[in-house]
Protein backbone atom coordinates (compact mmCIF):
# COMPACT_ATOMS: atom_id res chain seq x y z
CA UNK A 1 0.00 0.00 0.00
CA UNK A 2 1.52 3.47 -0.58
CA UNK A 3 2.86 5.12 2.19
CA UNK A 4 2.37 9.18 2.57
CA UNK A 5 4.48 11.53 4.30
CA UNK A 6 2.35 14.77 5.93
CA UNK A 7 3.63 17.65 8.15
CA UNK A 8 2.08 18.95 11.25
CA UNK A 9 2.92 21.97 12.85
CA UNK A 10 3.27 22.16 16.28
CA UNK A 11 4.41 24.63 19.52
CA UNK A 12 7.97 23.30 18.97
CA UNK A 13 7.75 23.40 15.14
CA UNK A 14 7.33 21.38 11.81
CA UNK A 15 6.95 17.72 12.69
CA UNK A 16 6.90 14.90 9.44
CA UNK A 17 4.86 11.76 10.04
CA UNK A 18 3.48 9.01 7.76
CA UNK A 19 0.42 7.02 6.45
CA UNK A 20 -0.74 4.23 4.59
CA UNK A 21 -3.76 4.90 2.26
CA UNK A 22 -4.70 3.66 -1.34
CA UNK A 23 -4.51 6.82 -2.62
CA UNK A 24 -3.79 10.81 -1.93
CA UNK A 25 -7.23 11.24 -1.20
CA UNK A 26 -8.04 8.70 0.93
CA UNK A 27 -5.12 9.58 3.16
CA UNK A 28 -6.63 13.38 3.29
CA UNK A 29 -9.99 11.21 4.53
CA UNK A 30 -8.10 9.79 7.62
CA UNK A 31 -6.31 12.71 8.76
CA UNK A 32 -9.46 14.91 8.81
CA UNK A 33 -11.29 12.23 10.52
CA UNK A 34 -8.74 12.13 13.03
CA UNK A 35 -8.74 15.85 13.30
CA UNK A 36 -4.83 16.34 11.89
CA UNK A 37 -4.19 19.60 10.57
CA UNK A 38 -1.19 19.15 7.97
CA UNK A 39 0.60 21.48 6.04
CA UNK A 40 1.38 19.13 2.99
CA UNK A 41 0.61 15.42 2.11
CA UNK A 42 2.59 13.77 -0.68
CA UNK A 43 3.21 10.17 -2.09
CA UNK A 44 6.75 9.00 -0.02
CA UNK A 45 9.34 7.20 -2.29
CA UNK A 46 9.36 3.62 -1.85
CA UNK A 47 12.09 1.98 -0.32
CA UNK A 48 14.38 -0.31 -2.35
CA UNK A 49 15.11 -3.98 -0.27
CA UNK A 50 18.27 -5.48 -1.33
CA UNK A 51 18.27 -7.76 1.19
CA UNK A 52 16.21 -10.02 3.40
CA UNK A 53 12.80 -11.75 2.55
CA UNK A 54 9.51 -11.93 4.38
CA UNK A 55 8.46 -12.69 7.89
CA UNK A 56 9.60 -15.63 9.85
CA UNK A 57 7.50 -17.53 11.83
CA UNK A 58 9.73 -16.49 15.03
CA UNK A 59 8.95 -13.04 13.90
CA UNK A 60 5.46 -13.63 14.00
CA UNK A 61 5.72 -15.34 17.38
CA UNK A 62 7.80 -12.07 18.98
CA UNK A 63 4.99 -9.84 17.71
CA UNK A 64 2.27 -11.94 19.02
CA UNK A 65 3.84 -12.10 22.54
CA UNK A 66 4.79 -8.51 22.76
CA UNK A 67 1.63 -7.60 21.31
CA UNK A 68 -0.33 -9.59 24.20
CA UNK A 69 1.93 -7.83 26.61
CA UNK A 70 0.90 -4.54 25.30
CA UNK A 71 -2.71 -5.09 25.32
CA UNK A 72 -2.35 -6.65 28.98
CA UNK A 73 -0.71 -3.32 29.90
CA UNK A 74 -3.78 -1.31 28.61
CA UNK A 75 -2.65 0.44 25.57
CA UNK A 76 -4.79 1.35 22.82
CA UNK A 77 -4.87 -1.18 19.93
CA UNK A 78 -3.66 1.15 17.24
CA UNK A 79 -0.75 2.31 19.38
CA UNK A 80 0.32 -1.07 19.82
CA UNK A 81 0.46 -1.60 16.17
CA UNK A 82 2.61 1.46 15.86
CA UNK A 83 5.03 0.45 18.37
CA UNK A 84 5.47 -2.59 16.84
CA UNK A 85 5.38 -1.87 13.53
CA UNK A 86 8.46 0.84 14.02
CA UNK A 87 10.19 -1.70 16.34
CA UNK A 88 10.65 -4.90 13.86
CA UNK A 89 13.75 -5.94 12.39
CA UNK A 90 12.38 -7.19 8.82
CA UNK A 91 11.08 -4.04 7.31
CA UNK A 92 8.31 -6.46 4.74
CA UNK A 93 7.00 -7.02 8.09
CA UNK A 94 6.96 -3.96 9.54
CA UNK A 95 5.31 -2.44 6.48
CA UNK A 96 2.66 -5.27 6.72
CA UNK A 97 1.90 -4.29 10.55
CA UNK A 98 1.71 -0.78 9.09
CA UNK A 99 -0.48 -1.69 6.67
CA UNK A 100 -2.91 -3.13 9.23
CA UNK A 101 -2.35 -0.10 11.31
CA UNK A 102 -3.80 1.89 8.49
CA UNK A 103 -6.62 -0.22 8.07
CA UNK A 104 -7.81 -0.80 11.60
CA UNK A 105 -7.51 3.53 11.69
CA UNK A 106 -10.12 3.56 8.61
CA UNK A 107 -12.38 1.58 9.91
CA UNK A 108 -11.71 -2.35 9.41
CA UNK A 109 -11.88 -4.60 12.73
CA UNK A 110 -8.30 -6.00 13.46
CA UNK A 111 -9.01 -9.53 12.49
CA UNK A 112 -10.39 -8.53 8.94
CA UNK A 113 -6.97 -6.28 8.51
CA UNK A 114 -4.82 -9.51 9.54
CA UNK A 115 -6.83 -11.46 7.03
CA UNK A 116 -5.44 -8.83 4.03
CA UNK A 117 -1.91 -10.94 4.77
CA UNK A 118 -2.79 -14.78 4.96
CA UNK A 119 0.60 -15.71 4.09
CA UNK A 120 1.62 -14.41 7.58
CA UNK A 121 -1.75 -14.94 9.56
CA UNK A 122 -2.96 -17.91 9.11
CA UNK A 123 -6.95 -18.60 9.30
CA UNK A 124 -6.27 -19.92 12.96
CA UNK A 125 -4.50 -16.89 13.79
CA UNK A 126 -7.11 -14.53 12.57
CA UNK A 127 -10.48 -16.44 13.58
CA UNK A 128 -8.94 -16.80 17.29
CA UNK A 129 -8.51 -12.66 17.10
CA UNK A 130 -11.63 -12.32 15.95
CA UNK A 131 -13.25 -14.68 19.05
CA UNK A 132 -11.12 -12.17 21.05
CA UNK A 133 -12.77 -8.71 19.75
CA UNK A 134 -15.86 -10.28 19.49
CA UNK A 135 -15.66 -11.16 23.50
CA UNK A 136 -13.84 -8.23 24.19
CA UNK A 137 -10.96 -10.91 25.53
CA UNK A 138 -8.26 -9.45 23.10
CA UNK A 139 -5.64 -9.55 25.92
CA UNK A 140 -6.35 -13.13 27.31
CA UNK A 141 -7.06 -14.59 23.20
CA UNK A 142 -3.13 -12.93 22.34
CA UNK A 143 -1.88 -14.41 25.63
CA UNK A 144 -3.10 -17.82 24.43
CA UNK A 145 -2.04 -16.96 20.97
CA UNK A 146 1.19 -16.80 21.57
CA UNK A 147 1.50 -19.59 24.17
CA UNK A 148 0.36 -21.73 21.25
CA UNK A 149 2.69 -20.12 18.79
CA UNK A 150 5.48 -20.47 20.94
CA UNK A 151 5.37 -24.41 21.78
CA UNK A 152 4.66 -24.79 17.84
CA UNK A 153 7.40 -23.65 16.85
CA UNK A 154 9.61 -25.44 19.79
CA UNK A 155 7.84 -28.01 18.37
CA UNK A 156 9.15 -27.46 14.58
CA UNK A 157 12.38 -26.71 15.90
CA UNK A 158 13.18 -29.64 17.74
CA UNK A 159 12.12 -31.63 14.80
CA UNK A 160 14.81 -29.43 12.68
CA UNK A 161 17.19 -29.88 14.97
CA UNK A 162 16.65 -33.87 15.37
CA UNK A 163 17.58 -33.90 11.42
CA UNK A 164 20.77 -32.58 11.52
CA UNK A 165 23.03 -35.01 12.53
CA UNK A 166 21.51 -37.39 10.61
CA UNK A 167 22.07 -34.88 7.09
CA UNK A 168 25.29 -34.21 8.08
CA UNK A 169 26.31 -37.57 8.16
CA UNK A 170 24.42 -38.66 4.88
CA UNK A 171 26.21 -35.55 3.20
CA UNK A 172 29.88 -36.75 4.47
CA UNK A 173 29.18 -40.36 3.43
CA UNK A 174 28.05 -39.20 -0.32
CA UNK A 175 30.97 -36.74 -0.87
CA UNK A 176 33.67 -39.55 0.19
CA UNK A 177 32.19 -42.27 -2.04
CA UNK A 178 32.02 -39.83 -4.61
CA UNK A 179 35.52 -38.85 -3.71
CA UNK A 180 36.82 -42.58 -3.67
CA UNK A 181 34.80 -42.76 -6.52
CA UNK A 182 36.19 -40.40 -8.98
CA UNK A 183 39.93 -39.57 -7.58
CA UNK A 184 40.84 -43.28 -6.11
CA UNK A 185 39.45 -45.72 -7.98
CA UNK A 186 40.76 -44.71 -11.04
CA UNK A 187 44.32 -45.49 -9.87
CA UNK A 188 43.29 -49.01 -9.11
CA UNK A 189 42.27 -49.16 -12.37
CA UNK A 190 44.92 -48.47 -14.52
CA UNK A 191 47.05 -50.82 -12.32
CA UNK A 192 44.49 -53.27 -12.51
CA UNK A 193 44.40 -53.34 -16.45
CA UNK A 194 47.64 -55.20 -17.07
CA UNK A 195 46.31 -57.84 -14.20
CA UNK A 196 46.13 -60.11 -16.98
CA UNK A 197 42.97 -62.24 -14.97
CA UNK A 198 39.65 -62.10 -14.50
CA UNK A 199 39.16 -59.51 -11.18
CA UNK A 200 36.79 -60.43 -8.75
CA UNK A 201 32.92 -59.27 -8.70
CA UNK A 202 33.41 -56.35 -5.97
CA UNK A 203 36.34 -54.90 -7.90
CA UNK A 204 34.08 -54.97 -10.86
CA UNK A 205 31.33 -53.33 -9.43
CA UNK A 206 33.31 -50.69 -7.59
CA UNK A 207 35.19 -49.94 -11.22
CA UNK A 208 32.19 -50.08 -13.03
CA UNK A 209 30.27 -47.24 -10.81
CA UNK A 210 33.34 -45.80 -10.90
CA UNK A 211 33.64 -44.96 -14.75
CA UNK A 212 29.72 -44.65 -14.52
CA UNK A 213 30.06 -41.95 -12.32
CA UNK A 214 33.08 -40.28 -14.23
CA UNK A 215 31.69 -40.70 -17.80
CA UNK A 216 28.31 -39.70 -16.12
CA UNK A 217 28.35 -37.70 -13.93
CA UNK A 218 25.57 -34.74 -15.23
CA UNK A 219 23.27 -38.11 -14.50
CA UNK A 220 24.41 -38.11 -10.74
CA UNK A 221 24.24 -34.61 -10.09
CA UNK A 222 20.82 -33.87 -12.34
CA UNK A 223 19.17 -37.16 -11.66
CA UNK A 224 18.24 -36.42 -8.07
CA UNK A 225 17.35 -32.59 -8.68
CA UNK A 226 14.94 -34.05 -11.39
CA UNK A 227 13.43 -36.34 -9.07
CA UNK A 228 13.81 -34.19 -6.56
CA UNK A 229 11.50 -31.43 -8.34
CA UNK A 230 8.87 -34.35 -9.45
CA UNK A 231 8.49 -35.56 -6.06
CA UNK A 232 7.86 -31.38 -4.90
CA UNK A 233 5.13 -31.14 -8.18
CA UNK A 234 3.14 -34.48 -7.02
CA UNK A 235 3.30 -33.85 -3.28
CA UNK A 236 1.98 -30.43 -4.17
CA UNK A 237 -1.70 -32.42 -6.11
CA UNK A 238 -4.11 -33.21 -3.54
CA UNK A 239 -3.78 -36.61 -4.63
CA UNK A 240 -0.28 -37.10 -4.41
CA UNK A 241 -0.07 -35.41 -0.62
CA UNK A 242 -2.79 -38.12 0.16
CA UNK A 243 -0.72 -41.00 -1.69
CA UNK A 244 2.91 -39.90 0.02
CA UNK A 245 1.47 -38.69 3.37
CA UNK A 246 -0.18 -42.62 3.29
CA UNK A 247 3.06 -44.02 3.02
CA UNK A 248 4.85 -41.60 5.23
CA UNK A 249 2.50 -42.24 8.50
CA UNK A 250 2.67 -46.33 7.75
CA UNK A 251 6.75 -45.97 8.06
CA UNK A 252 8.77 -48.46 10.51
CA UNK A 253 9.86 -45.68 12.60
CA UNK A 254 8.43 -42.27 11.15
CA UNK A 255 5.31 -42.94 10.90
CA UNK A 256 4.84 -43.32 14.70
CA UNK A 257 6.64 -39.85 15.08
CA UNK A 258 4.77 -38.60 12.47
CA UNK A 259 1.36 -39.06 14.07
CA UNK A 260 1.76 -38.06 16.89
CA UNK A 261 3.33 -34.58 16.18
CA UNK A 262 -0.04 -34.63 13.72
CA UNK A 263 -2.22 -35.92 17.07
CA UNK A 264 -0.30 -33.09 19.20
CA UNK A 265 -0.68 -30.43 16.63
CA UNK A 266 -4.78 -31.28 16.14
CA UNK A 267 -5.40 -31.60 19.90
CA UNK A 268 -3.10 -28.33 21.17
CA UNK A 269 -4.85 -26.38 18.25
CA UNK A 270 -8.54 -27.38 18.69
CA UNK A 271 -7.82 -26.39 22.57
CA UNK A 272 -6.81 -23.57 22.23
CA UNK A 273 -9.50 -22.96 19.29
CA UNK A 274 -12.54 -24.21 22.07
CA UNK A 275 -11.01 -22.02 25.56
CA UNK A 276 -10.61 -18.67 22.57
CA UNK A 277 -14.87 -19.63 22.27
CA UNK A 278 -14.00 -20.64 18.36
CA UNK A 279 -17.34 -22.73 17.98
CA UNK A 280 -16.40 -26.65 16.92
CA UNK A 281 -17.39 -27.28 13.77
CA UNK A 282 -15.83 -23.84 12.55
CA UNK A 283 -12.59 -25.11 15.01
CA UNK A 284 -12.69 -28.16 13.26
CA UNK A 285 -12.14 -26.73 9.85
CA UNK A 286 -9.37 -24.46 10.93
CA UNK A 287 -7.61 -27.65 12.52
CA UNK A 288 -8.35 -29.37 9.15
CA UNK A 289 -6.70 -26.58 7.09
CA UNK A 290 -3.85 -26.58 9.05
CA UNK A 291 -2.79 -30.45 10.18
CA UNK A 292 -0.41 -30.68 7.78
CA UNK A 293 -1.22 -34.20 6.99
CA UNK A 294 -3.43 -34.81 4.20
CA UNK A 295 -4.84 -38.91 6.20
CA UNK A 296 -5.51 -36.05 9.46
CA UNK A 297 -7.37 -33.86 7.22
CA UNK A 298 -9.69 -35.84 5.30
CA UNK A 299 -10.39 -37.68 9.18
CA UNK A 300 -11.69 -34.42 10.21
CA UNK A 301 -13.66 -33.09 7.11
CA UNK A 302 -15.50 -36.46 7.54
CA UNK A 303 -16.03 -35.55 11.31
CA UNK A 304 -17.41 -32.42 10.76
CA UNK A 305 -20.18 -34.19 8.61
CA UNK A 306 -21.63 -36.47 11.12
CA UNK A 307 -20.58 -33.65 13.84
CA UNK A 308 -23.31 -31.57 11.69
CA UNK A 309 -26.10 -34.71 11.38
CA UNK A 310 -25.92 -34.18 15.47
CA UNK A 311 -23.36 -36.43 16.38
CA UNK A 312 -20.63 -35.74 19.60
CA UNK A 313 -16.59 -35.58 18.68
CA UNK A 314 -15.38 -38.71 20.05
CA UNK A 315 -17.43 -41.18 18.29
CA UNK A 316 -16.93 -39.80 14.97
CA UNK A 317 -13.13 -39.54 15.66
CA UNK A 318 -12.99 -43.12 16.86
CA UNK A 319 -15.03 -44.25 13.64
CA UNK A 320 -12.16 -42.88 11.52
CA UNK A 321 -9.12 -44.60 13.04
CA UNK A 322 -6.63 -42.23 12.39
CA UNK A 323 -6.39 -41.28 16.25
CA UNK A 324 -5.44 -43.60 18.86
CA UNK A 325 -7.66 -45.43 21.50
CA UNK A 326 -6.51 -43.22 24.28
CA UNK A 327 -7.25 -39.63 22.74
CA UNK A 328 -10.80 -40.52 21.94
CA UNK A 329 -11.50 -42.03 25.20
CA UNK A 330 -9.87 -38.91 26.53
CA UNK A 331 -11.67 -36.22 24.13
CA UNK A 332 -14.84 -38.41 25.20
CA UNK A 333 -13.92 -37.67 29.11
CA UNK A 334 -13.55 -34.03 28.10
CA UNK A 335 -17.29 -33.98 26.51
CA UNK A 336 -18.64 -35.07 29.28
CA UNK A 337 -17.31 -33.29 32.14
CA UNK A 338 -17.73 -30.02 29.80
CA UNK A 339 -13.81 -29.83 30.11
CA UNK A 340 -13.06 -30.77 26.34
CA UNK A 341 -10.71 -27.48 25.98
CA UNK A 342 -8.72 -28.62 28.93
CA UNK A 343 -8.34 -32.26 27.99
CA UNK A 344 -7.70 -31.21 24.55
CA UNK A 345 -4.54 -29.27 26.37
CA UNK A 346 -3.42 -31.91 28.22
CA UNK A 347 -3.31 -34.60 25.07
CA UNK A 348 -1.49 -31.70 23.60
CA UNK A 349 0.92 -31.78 26.53
CA UNK A 350 1.35 -35.31 26.94
CA UNK A 351 2.23 -35.92 23.19
CA UNK A 352 4.59 -33.11 23.17
CA UNK A 353 6.55 -35.28 25.44
CA UNK A 354 6.11 -38.22 23.22
CA UNK A 355 7.09 -36.08 20.45
CA UNK A 356 10.64 -34.91 22.21
CA UNK A 357 10.94 -38.86 23.46
CA UNK A 358 10.38 -40.02 19.94
CA UNK A 359 12.65 -37.92 18.64
CA UNK A 360 15.45 -38.83 21.13
CA UNK A 361 14.90 -41.75 19.97
CA UNK A 362 14.98 -42.11 16.62
CA UNK A 363 18.24 -39.66 17.23
CA UNK A 364 20.12 -42.57 19.37
CA UNK A 365 19.02 -44.64 16.86
CA UNK A 366 19.83 -43.45 13.62
CA UNK A 367 23.41 -42.47 14.63
CA UNK A 368 24.82 -45.36 14.96
CA UNK A 369 22.87 -47.22 11.97
CA UNK A 370 24.55 -44.32 10.10
CA UNK A 371 27.48 -44.48 10.77
CA UNK A 372 27.76 -48.25 10.36
CA UNK A 373 26.35 -48.00 6.90
CA UNK A 374 28.82 -45.16 6.19
CA UNK A 375 31.69 -47.81 7.82
CA UNK A 376 30.26 -50.88 5.05
CA UNK A 377 29.97 -48.66 2.32
CA UNK A 378 33.73 -47.18 2.73
CA UNK A 379 34.81 -50.76 3.86
CA UNK A 380 33.29 -52.57 0.68
CA UNK A 381 35.06 -50.31 -1.54
CA UNK A 382 38.41 -50.39 0.06
CA UNK A 383 38.32 -54.44 0.13
CA UNK A 384 36.75 -54.87 -3.48
CA UNK A 385 40.33 -52.35 -4.44
CA UNK A 386 42.81 -54.73 -2.37
CA UNK A 387 41.03 -58.06 -3.12
CA UNK A 388 42.82 -58.18 -6.33
CA UNK A 389 46.40 -57.55 -5.06
CA UNK A 390 45.72 -60.20 -2.43
CA UNK A 391 44.87 -62.93 -5.74
CA UNK A 392 48.12 -61.12 -7.06
CA UNK A 393 50.36 -61.84 -4.00
CA UNK A 394 48.80 -65.64 -3.81
CA UNK A 395 49.81 -66.41 -7.26
CA UNK A 396 52.92 -64.45 -6.72
CA UNK A 397 53.58 -67.04 -4.19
Amino acid sequence: MPVFKYKIKTKVGTREAEIEADDIETAKKILTRQRINFVSLKLKPKDIVLFGGGPTQKDVVIFTRQFATMIGAGLPLVQCLSILGGSVENRIFGATISDIKSKVESGETFADALRKHPKVFDPLYTNMIEAGEVGGILDTIMIRLAEYSEKAMALKGKIKAAMVYPSAIVTVAVAVVIFLLVFVIPMFGTMFSDFGQALPWPTQVVLGASNFVIERWYLVFVLPVVLFVAYVQFRQTDKGRLITDKIYIRLPVLGPLIQKIAVAKFTRTMGTLISSGVPIIEGLEITAKTAGQKVIELAVLEVIDDIKQGKGLSDPLKDQGVFPSMVVQMIEVGEQTGALDAMMNKIADFYDEEVDTAVEGLTSLLEPALMVFLGIVVGFVVVAMYMPIFKLGDVVG
